[in-house]
């Protein structure tokens, strides 16, 4: 499989940001590192020119949570969309683009002038496609829109269940996760660079010389978001990607198939660096690391990971998934990482339990946590 790690990410971000901050925008440059080169034809490359202006229109100096401007989200999801396929597939590529923009933006959100010049856009150059891509987009980019009413569970399901054996949407969506995954710390250089996660597991697991990690740099100020954030971002890749092997979705199509190992591979890199930073600057006495090390893999080799359990007092990681991040209301799911945040020792296991978890999703393909359905995270009866 291709390289998809932290490292290409910062560097596809820092060549977007750059081209994004001239005073005449290349859109021609642009779209030469989205689709990393790939040659397409010219009529759909004016195309493709006139869905990068109407991204510059719409999301115009709007900010992602953590700085950096909308629109690069869009374009870097659909670079490793590319980055994943061995042709450009115009129809993807203009979905991964707009995949936003039926749920972001609205008429009342702009005035009345500004509204119909940028449906005058989108209409342009939904023209100069065949009249069977002009109803498929559309109806792609629909299914692609989470309406206030949906929790996430219900919206990923019937997504997946209007897909039907479809794969288009099912790549845009795990390349749209992809990015998130991707984009929830704003770093020079990873912190696993030069850093073997399993040497320092193996060796507090079965050594007594251990001493513990010990970060390199300096800890860093707190962030917009911090490791319970993040977690909770994992746990709904768990989700998305629970639904997707139940479901079938993607089924037989490589690029789903390749997406997919991407953000399993990039969602474990993620639970490791916050594993390590919890035990290297909060929490770095080795003897209760090994302690949650051991109880973790006792509860995973009992099947604790294959499916939704209930909380009871036998172990804490019981009902992880119900009591910590299952909260569909924003204030209460707050309320629930900030307690995960202060407890940092619970936050070590939960993450080194979201490693396993996406490892078990790498090791069989089969493999999905029950319980987790379009309704919710239940235990099955």
């Amino acid at each position: 499989m291709r390289s998809y790690d932290l490292t290409d990410f910062l560097t596809t971000s820092a060549l977007l940001n750059y081209q994004l901050s001239a005073k005449q925008l290349n859109w021609g440059s642009i779209m030469t590192v989205v689709l990393e080169g790939k040659q397409i034809a010219d009529h759909d490359q004016e195309i493709l020119l006139n869905v990068f202006d109407y991204l510059s229109k719409v999301y115009g100096k709007m900010k992602r949570a953590l700085g950096p401007l909308s629109v690069l989200h869009p374009l870097r999801a659909t670079a490793l969309l590319s980055h994943a396929s061995k042709e450009v597939a115009l129809l993807d590529v203009i979905t991964c683009l707009l995949h936003d923009t039926f749920e972001d933006f609205k008429p009342s959100q702009f005035k009345d002038s500004d509204w119909i010049k940028l449906d005058n856009t989108f209409q342009a150059f939904l023209s100069e496609l065949p009249e069977d891509h002009q109803k498929r987009l559309k109806q792609q980019l629909q299914w692609l829109t989470k309406e206030p009413s949906e929790t996430y569970y219900h919206y990923i399901g019937r997504l997946l269940d209007q897909a039907g054996e479809t794969s288009e949407v099912v790549r845009v969506k795990l390349a749209d996760r992809l990015d998130n995954t991707f984009d929830m710390r704003i770093e020079l250089q990873d912190p696993l660079l030069g850093v073997d996660f399993f040497e320092i597991i193996f060796q507090m697991a079965f050594t007594n010389t251990c001493r513990g990690y010990r970060p390199d740099r300096p800890h860093q100020p707190t962030v917009i978001m911090n490791g319970a954030d993040r977690l909770y971002q994992l746990f709904k890749n768990i989700v998305l990607m629970s639904l997707i092997r139940q479901k079938k979705a993607g089924a037989g199509d490589p690029v789903t198939q390749e997406l997919f190992e991407a953000l399993a591979k990039a969602s474990m890199k993620e639970a490791q660096r916050i594993a390590l930073h919890v035990f290297g600057y909060h929490e770095p006495d080795v003897a209760k690391f090994r302690k949650l090390l051991m109880e973790t893999m006792v509860y995973s080799q009992s099947g604790g990971f294959d499916t939704v359990t209930l909380p009871n007092e036998a172990s804490r990681l019981n009902g992880l998934l119900m009591t910590v991040f299952d909260q569909p209301k924003r204030e209460a799911r707050k309320k629930q990482l900030v307690a995960l945040y202060r407890d940092k020792a619970f936050m070590i296991q939960v993450a080194i339990s979201f490693v396993i978890i996406f490892l078990n999703f790498l090791n069989d393909p089969d493999y999905f946590i029950h319980g987790i359905s379009a309704n919710g995270v239940r235990p099955e009866s």
